[in-house]
């Protein structure tokens, strides 16, 4: 595989971009090698600067749902471009796509767009203290929610524990009112709640933990965590930029049949331009300025051209109902898997949640965020570098996702599996 263009274009980046990127997965240093520089994407298909061709498994880590260049999408997009960029005031896309997200999510009577999903969830963290009068808030071991201070947090070596910084840079005092619990183990999240009672403003969750590599959660978790919330005046924040959109329309809340206080969304409701979101009923939402005391703008946010490609999207999504499709699809994929480790000796486990699904390389089941660090990235690296020899784009890291797109072919679908069969066979 020709990689001269991306080598020369990563070490001229070096010079005014950290580490040549603007995200840290894209340095590939969980796999090591140089990192692809994509010059241009269509349908299923990403192209990178030396014409190397691949299946997209990432599409741009969740937003691409529909494939790249849908054509409605690309429509609504070219014609927000024709009206002006942005305009610093109001516009009716931002009424349609909120009207379209309060009528997918029971939970949410109003919401407020903003620029990504880690603005969405800081937001919410200020929104859940000012509503309850609380200020601990807890989250559970592997869950990502952007990186804000109070949520970058690192799980400690105890059973709970009061939260540690997990960056350089956050001050003990960030994550003082940070508290830690076990994911799929509620018993973690009761000694939190009988050790602070009366202190804990919000319980912060995705529901499918994405940035472990998709661990699903027992129904019986999700369900005895949203009683025991209400049960203790907490609010619980269901944190779907990863999961809204992905298994169902009505996000991973539809599935496990859960109500949230708080959604945070992001992903998919842009398309691929920036947007995040939050939404709650209207007693919280409704505390948010300028209707109430919490403060919370932004210059961009609800920008024209960002609301004219969510709403576009959620058209065409809705449209195209591909959740069958996903469902097919993934357990095609996680049966090749599992059938290659078993031909050619290598362990290996598959989770799935919808268009959402990941490999482990490991003989645990993966529940947790311990499970799934008994992976062997090492094996993973290499899995990843075949892939790619194999035309297949997939995320450089073992605890990120994979997301299908909804256009994937029966063409694309025999690629796949060819790959994964062949790169399995490399690292035995």
């Amino acid at each position: 595989m020709q990689l001269d263009k991306s080598k020369q274009l990563f070490e001229r980046g070096q010079k005014h971009l950290v580490g040549a990127v603007n995200s840290p997965v894209r340095a590939f240093n969980s796999v090591g090698g140089n990192p692809l520089f994509i010059k241009n994407a269509e349908g299923t298909k990403i192209y990178d600067v030396d014409g190397n061709e691949y299946i997209d498994l990432v599409g741009s880590y969740g937003p691409m749902i529909l494939g790249h260049g849908n054509p409605a999408v690309k429509d609504a997009v070219k014609a927000a471009v024709d009206r002006g960029f942005t305009f610093g005031a109001s516009t009716e896309d931002e009424i349609v796509l909120s009207e379209m997200v309060a009528d997918t999510f029971p939970s949410i009577d109003k919401v407020r767009f903003v620029n990504s999903g880690t603005e969405a969830v800081l937001s919410a963290i200020r929104l859940a203290r000012a509503f309850t009068g609380r200020n601990k808030i807890v989250k559970f071991a592997g869950c990502y929610h952007g990186h804000s201070d109070s949520l970058l947090v690192a799980a400690g070596s105890g059973l709970v524990t009061l939260g540690l910084p997990g960056s350089q840079g956050v001050p003990e005092a960030a994550v003082k009112d940070t508290l830690v619990a076990l994911y799929n183990d509620i018993e973690s999240v009761k000694q939190l709640i009988n050790q602070f009672p009366d202190e804990i403003a919000a319980i912060f969750i995705e529901p499918v933990a994405g940035n472990m590599g998709v661990v699903v959660p027992e129904q019986k978790f999700m369900t005895e965590l949203r009683e025991l919330t209400k049960a203790h005046g907490i609010l619980l924040v269901v944190d779907e930029v990863m999961t809204g959109f992905r298994k169902k329309f009505g996000g991973a809340q539809d599935h496990f049949n859960i109500v949230a206080d708080i959604t945070c969304l992001g992903k998919v409701i842009g398309g691929g331009m920036p947007v995040g979101a939050y939404g709650a009923r209207n007693e919280i939402m409704n505390m948010v300025a300028p209707l109430g005391p919490v403060y919370q703008a932004g210059t961009l946010s609800g920008n024209p051209i960002a609301m004219a490609c969510g709403i576009a999207t959620l058209k065409e999504l809705k449209k195209l109902n591909p959740y069958e499709k996903f469902e097919k699809e993934a357990a095609e994929i996680e049966a090749c898997i599992i059938d290659a480790g078993k031909e050619f000796g290598v362990d290996v486990k598959v989770n799935r949640f919808g268009a959402m699904i990941n490999p482990f390389f490991t003989k645990e089941e993966v529940v947790d965020f311990k499970t799934a660090q008994t992976s062997d990235t090492k094996k993973f690296a290499k899995f990843f570098w075949a892939m790619a020899e194999n035309g297949m784009y997939i995320p450089p890291s073992q605890f990120e996702s994979w997301f299908l797109p909804a256009t994937l072919s029966d063409t694309d679908l025999i690629k796949i599996k060819e790959a994964i069969r062949a790169s399995i066979q490399s690292i035995k």
